[in-house]
């Protein structure tokens, strides 16, 4: 008896053991989002925690309409995850991609009162400094640009936020020249330029929508990603329809 008590003892530490980042990850990358979420916050890791919020936040995006709550939760993971370690990009990212879906389906006004658009710059500026070649950080810092602008008018974006249309370009640039082959990215691209100016950007975001679609996806919610950038190309002669589109893809109620 004393034996196998020893024997399950020394298992104990190996069976129970916490889930690694990587193998979050890998629930993460086969779209077993609830799961990872699960895994990640019980790590009480920065790169578990962050994971977790990404894939709160991959599962909410798919949804047919907004989860207020959903987002909610992967704010919450994504300010564990900088609390655990405010050096980690990803970290900061979720936290203002959080933010930034919650202002769609909350409005300016409120979200203006909770100060997102400050807190979601904050973050990205981090996410940026602690990354610089982050791709998802260089392109969500480009999407808050654009929004801020979309949202107050290029006089107002640019006085009170400092937020300009130029500078998402250039930041759109910069992420699609470090990650050239990431479907994600280019369709987060071709996705807040259609949302600010589908007429100007045409071939710009037709561009994006088609890298999107020919790149290798990597991930299950990637995979998702590039059905819906198909189907955007596919209504790109059709206008009101195309803008509807892209308004529930963004996240607007």
């Amino acid at each position: 008896m004393k034996i196998w008590l020893a024997a399950l003892l020394l298992l104990a530490p190996v069976t129970a053991r916490a889930a690694t980042a990587d193998d979050i990850f890998a629930l993460y990358t086969k779209g077993e989002y609830e799961q990872a979420a699960q895994a990640g916050e019980a790590s009480h890791s920065a790169a578990g925690l962050a994971i977790a919020a990404r894939a709160v936040l991959a599962d909410e995006v798919l949804r047919d309409s907004p989860c207020l709550p959903c987002l909610e939760r992967a704010e919450k993971l994504a300010r564990a995850a900088v609390a655990a370690d405010p050096h980690l990009s990803y970290g900061h990212v979720w936290l203002a991609v959080a933010l930034g879906y919650q202002a769609r389906v909350i409005g300016m006004v409120r979200a203006r009162l909770k100060n997102f658009p400050a807190q979601s710059k904050a973050a990205l500026d981090e996410a940026v400094a602690a990354d610089p070649k982050n791709p998802y950080a260089v392109s969500a810092l480009g999407g808050w640009h654009i929004e801020v602008v979309r949202g107050g008018g290029a006089t107002l974006a640019r006085f009170v936020y400092g937020a300009t249309e130029d500078e998402a370009l250039g930041l759109f640039d910069r992420a699609t020249r470090a990650a050239p082959g990431n479907v994600a990215v280019r369709y987060q691209v071709a996705l807040a330029l259609a949302g600010f100016d589908a007429e100007k950007y045409r071939a710009r975001i037709a561009a994006e929508l088609k890298a999107a679609v020919s790149d290798t996806a990597e991930t299950a919610y990637e995979k998702k990603i590039q059905g819906r950038a198909q189907e955007l190309l596919g209504l790109m002669a059709q206008q009101e329809a195309f803008d509807a589109l892209v308004r529930k893809y963004q996240g607007f109620p």
